[in-house]
C-alpha cells in the first residue's frame, strides 16, 4: 500500500485534554488536507464513543481518505476501516483471519527484532518507534532515534511509519532517514485547539512533508 507521507492520529486522551471532539479534529484534518486518519481510543469504547467513531468515518468515506482504528479489530470491523495492531494485542494472523483480506492492517514494532518479525506477518505497513521521547503512552519504549531508522528501512519491504514525538522540528530528518510516514499526535494540537487552528496546524504539515 502507499502511505501519505503524515499519519494523523486522533488520540482521544490528547483532544479532550485540548477541549476538541474528535469529529470536530477529523473535520478539521481532513479538510486540511490529511489522507489518513487513525482512531486511538485506550478507554471503553461506550455507544458514544462508537457513535463519534461512525462519524469520523463517515467524514473519512467522503474525503476519500482512509480510517484505521488502534487496537480493535471488532470496531474497526463495524466501521469498515483498517487495523492498527501492537506488540500486545491480537496475534497479526488472528487479526487477518479475523479482518479478511481485503481491509488493510498496520503493526507496531519498537526495535529491529520485533521489526524483522513482523516482516513475514499478513500485515500492509510497519511502524516503529518511539523515534524521540514522547508524552503520549504512560510507558513508552526506549528511543529507536533517527539513525535507527535508516538501518530499519534496510530490513523489511513494506510500508514503513515512524512514531512517537515527531514534530514540525525533526519529521523531515525522518522521512529523510528512510520512513513512508510520520505518525502524529501532539504537534498537530495546537495550545488553542478549534476546528479553525486544527485545519491550519494540518495544512502547515502537509506543505511541510512535501519537502521531504
Amino acid at each position: 500500500m502507499t502511505l501519505p507521507r503524515l499519519y494523523p492520529i486522533l488520540d482521544t486522551d490528547s483532544l479532550e485534554r485540548r477541549g476538541v471532539s474528535i469529529e470536530t479534529a477529523a473535520a478539521a484534518f481532513l479538510e486540511g488536507g490529511a489522507g489518513i486518519l487513525q482512531i486511538r481510543h485506550k478507554g471503553h469504547w461506550s455507544r458514544a464513543v462508537f457513535e463519534s467513531a461512525s462519524q469520523v468515518a463517515r467524514l473519512c468515506r467522503e474525503a476519500g481518505a482512509a480510517l484505521f482504528v488502534n487496537d480493535r479489530a471488532d470496531f474497526a470491523l463495524l466501521l469498515q476501516a483498517g487495523l492498527h495492531i501492537g506488540q500486545d494485542d491480537l496475534p497479526a494472523r488472528d487479526a487477518r483471519k479475523l479482518m479478511g483480506s481485503d481491509p488493510a492492517i498496520g503493526f507496531s514494532s519498537h526495535n529491529a527484532r520485533q521489526l524483522c518479525d513482523a516482516g513475514g506477518e499478513p500485515v500492509d505497513y510497519l511502524a516503529i518507534g518511539p523515534v524521540f521521547t514522547t508524552a503520549s503512552k504512560r510507558n513508552p519504549d526506549p528511543v529507536v532515534g533517527v539513525e535507527e531508522i535508516k538501518r530499519c528501512r534496510s530490513l523489511v519491504e513494506k510500508p514503513l511509519v515512524a512514531i512517537g514525538g515527531v514534530t514540525r522540528q525533526n519529521a523531515l530528518d525522518v522521512l529523510r532517514a528512510g520512513a513512508d510516514s510520520v505518525a502524529v499526535i501532539a504537534d498537530l494540537l495546537p495550545e488553542e485547539a478549534s476546528a479553525r487552528t486544527l485545519r491550519e496546524r494540518m495544512e502547515e504539515w502537509q506543505q511541510l512533508v512535501k519537502a521531504a
